[in-house]
C-alpha cells in the first residue's frame, strides 16, 4: 500500500476515534474515490503516491467548485461545509506556489521555449509541456495557463 493512502487510512481511524465527523466523512469520501480509481479500467491496480495525490487534488477542486456553487445559490452553510472539507484535504497536498514563484518558473519555461523556436501565443502548448512537470500538484492548471498567456502576450 502506498504511504499516502495508508496515512489517509490511519488518519481516518484517528478521526473516527476522536468523533471528528467532518474529518472522518471527508477522508471516507477521499478513500472511496481512491478505491474507485484503483478498480477503474480493465484490471485492478495499486495507485502510486503521485496518483493518490492527483485524486486528492481532484477532490479538493470539487470542494472549491461546490462551495462556489453553494455561495451563488445562497446556501452559506453548505458552502462553509465544502470549504472546511477542502481545508482537511489541503493538509495532504503539497504547499502551493506563490504568484512570484510561479511567475519565475513560467518565465524560465518561456525563455526555454523561445530558445527552441516557439514564439507568440502559438507557443502555449510548448511552454505548458515544460511548466507542468515542474509545478505538478503545487499550482492549479488555470493559474498556470493564465500566467503563461500573460507572459506570451507581453
Amino acid at each position: 500500500m502506498t504511504t499516502l493512502k495508508s496515512k489517509l487510512q490511519d488518519d481516518l481511524t484517528a478521526a473516527i476515534k476522536a468523533r471528528d465527523e467532518l474529518r472522518s466523512s471527508t477522508l471516507r469520501l477521499t478513500l472511496s474515490a481512491i478505491g474507485y480509481e484503483e478498480t477503474a479500467g480493465k484490471a485492478a491496480r495499486e495507485l502510486s503516491d503521485e496518483e493518490v495525490l492527483k485524486v486528492i487534488t481532484r477532490e479538493a477542486k470539487k470542494r472549491r467548485e461546490a462551495a462556489d456553487a453553494f455561495d451563488k445559490g445562497g446556501r452559506a452553510d453548505s458552502a462553509q461545509r465544502e470549504l472546511a472539507e477542502g481545508e482537511v484535504l489541503a493538509e495532504y497536498l503539497p504547499k502551493q506556489l506563490s504568484d512570484e514563484e510561479l511567475a519565475a518558473i513560467v518565465a524560465e519555461a518561456v525563455a526555454e521555449a523561445k530558445a527552441g523556436g516557439a514564439e507568440g501565443p502559438r507557443a502555449m502548448g510548448a511552454v505548458m509541456k515544460i511548466v507542468n512537470p515542474k509545478v505538478a500538484g503545487r499550482a492549479e492548471g488555470g493559474r498556470v495557463a493564465a500566467q503563461v498567456k500573460r507572459l506570451l502576450a507581453g
